[in-house]
C-alpha cells in the first residue's frame, strides 16, 4: 500500500492500534521520519531504566490524539519507528550488570584487589560502546541516504553520538542545540569513553559541529565550567541565569531570541529530558529539581523553525520506563510535536 492509499484508508479519529508509533499506518518505505530507538543505558552513573524508554514510548504514543493547532493534518507527514534492537536491548542488560559492578567498586575507593578485573570490565565497556556508536552511525547513514529525516530515542544521553556524526556528515556544518539540566562535557566520565555525562565533549570532537547552545544547564562540576569558559564554540545559557533574567522581567520569548542568535542556520536538537522539571520525567536517570515546563521547550524549538533555520536531526533521551506510563505519555507527546515542527523545518508541513 502507498502513501495515499494509507492515508485514504486510516481514520484519524479511531482508537490507536497498539504496535505503531503514534497509532499511525506508515511503514518504512512510505515515512517521511524515521525514529531510531536505541535501548541502551549501559553507563549510566545513577538511576538506570532508560534503556527501556522506547518500548515504553511506544507503548504510550497510541494514546495521543494527533491534531495540531497550528500544524494542519500533521499526522500525514508520515511518522515511523524502526525495530527495536533486541540485541542492543540484551546487550545492554548484560553490560549494565558489568558497569555497575565497576561503578561500585570506583564508589568504594576502588581498591587493589579487583584493579586488574576492573580495568578489564572497563576495556569490554568501551569496546561495547564504540560498536554501539558504530551501528547508530550506519542506521543513521542508511535512512538519511533514502531521503528520510532521521529521530534518535534513547536510551541514556550517550546514545546520540553516532546519530550526531552521521547528520553532521550528511548535511556538513551545524549546531547542537542541547537542552540539559547537566552540561555533558566530562572528558571520559568514570572512565567510559562514551558516557553519558561526557557526550558533549565527545560531540566537540566532531569538526563539523560549529557551535554547541546549551539551555537549562544547572548541574555541572569545575572542569566543565573551565570549558564553558575558554571555549569560542559553546555558549550556555544556565537554568539560573534564566530563570533570574525571568523574575527580573525578562520574557521566555526575548530569551529564546538571544539562545536562537547563537545558532548557525543548520540545526541539531538534542534534548535530554532532564532538562525539563522533574516532575514531567520522574523517572528519568539522573532528575536535578529546577527545570523547565515542557511548553517553553517547545516554544524554544518552534521559535528556531520560524527563524528560518533548518532542523536536521534531533534526539531525545533519558526517558525510563517508571512504575506508571507518565514519563513515557510525556516522552511520546515530546517526541511527536518536535518532529512535527522538525517538518515544518524542512518543508514537509506548514504551520496555519
Amino acid at each position: 500500500m502507498n502513501k495515499q492509499d494509507q492515508i485514504a484508508s486510516f481514520n484519524p479519529n479511531g482508537v490507536g492500534v497498539k504496535g505503531t508509533l503514534f497509532g499511525l499506518p506508515f511503514t518504512e518505505a512510505t515515512a517521511e521520519v524515521i525514529v531510531i530507538p536505541v535501548p541502551w543505558d549501559v553507563t549510566a552513573s545513577y538511576g538506570g531504566g532508560t534503556s527501556g524508554g522506547p518500548l515504553a514510548i511506544l507503548a504510550a504514543s497510541t494514546q495521543l490524539d494527533n491534531e495540531q493547532s497550528d500544524i494542519p493534518e500533521a499526522w500525514k507527514l508520515g511518522i515511523t519507528m524502526a525495530e527495536i534492537p533486541e540485541v542492543w536491548n540484551s546487550l545492554s542488560t548484560a553490560y549494565r550488570q558489568k558497569a555497575v559492578r565497576y561503578i561500585d567498586w570506583l564508589e568504594a575507593g576502588s581498591d587493589e584487589v579487583q584493579k586488574e578485573e576492573m580495568v578489564n570490565i572497563l576495556a569490554e565497556i568501551n569496546e561495547q560502546c564504540a560498536q554501539l556508536m558504530t551501528y547508530v552511525g550506519q542506521e543513521t547513514a542508511y535512512w538519511l541516504k533514502q531521503g528520510k529525516m532521521t529521530v534518535l530515542l534513547g536510551g541514556d544521553h550517550s546514545a546520540p553520538y553516532g546519530h550526531i556524526k552521521a547528520c553532521s556528515n550528511f548535511h556538513g556544518a551545524l549546531g547542537v542545540l542541547q537542552i540539559d539540566a547537566h552540561a555533558d562535557l566530562r572528558n571520559a566520565y568514570e572512565g567510559f569513553d562514551y558516557s553519558h555525562a561526557s557526550i558533549m565533549s565527545n560531540v566537540l570532537g566532531i569538526k563539523e559541529v560549529a557551535k554547541l547552545i546549551q539551555v537549562g544547564v544547572r548541574d555541572y562540576c569545575p572542569e566543565e565550567a573551565e570549558l564553558i569558559n575558554n571555549s569560542d564554540r559553546i555558549v550556555t545559557f544556565f537554568d539560573q541565569h534564566i530563570k533570574e533574567a525571568a523574575y527580573a522581567g525578562k520574557t521566555w520569548a526575548h530569551q529564546c531570541d538571544e539562545i536562537i542568535t547563537e545558532l548557525p542556520d543548520q540545526v541539531y536538537i538534542s534534548f535530554d529530558i532532564d532538562g525539563l522539571n522533574p516532575s514531567y520525567c520522574p523517572n528519568t536517570g539522573t532528575p536535578v529539581p529546577g527545570g523547565f515546563d515542557l511548553d517553553q521547550i517547545m516554544f524554544l524549538v518552534k521559535a528556531v523553525v520560524k527563524s528560518g533555520r533548518k532542523i536536521v536531526g534531533m534526539d531525545l533521551c533519558e526517558i525510563a520506563e517508571g512504575d506508571g506510563d507518565y514519563d513515557a505519555n510525556v516522552g511520546a507527546r515530546a517526541l511527536y510535536r518536535m518532529i512535527n515542527l522538525m517538518a515544518v523545518s524542512n518543508q514537509k508541513l506548514s504551520f496555519q
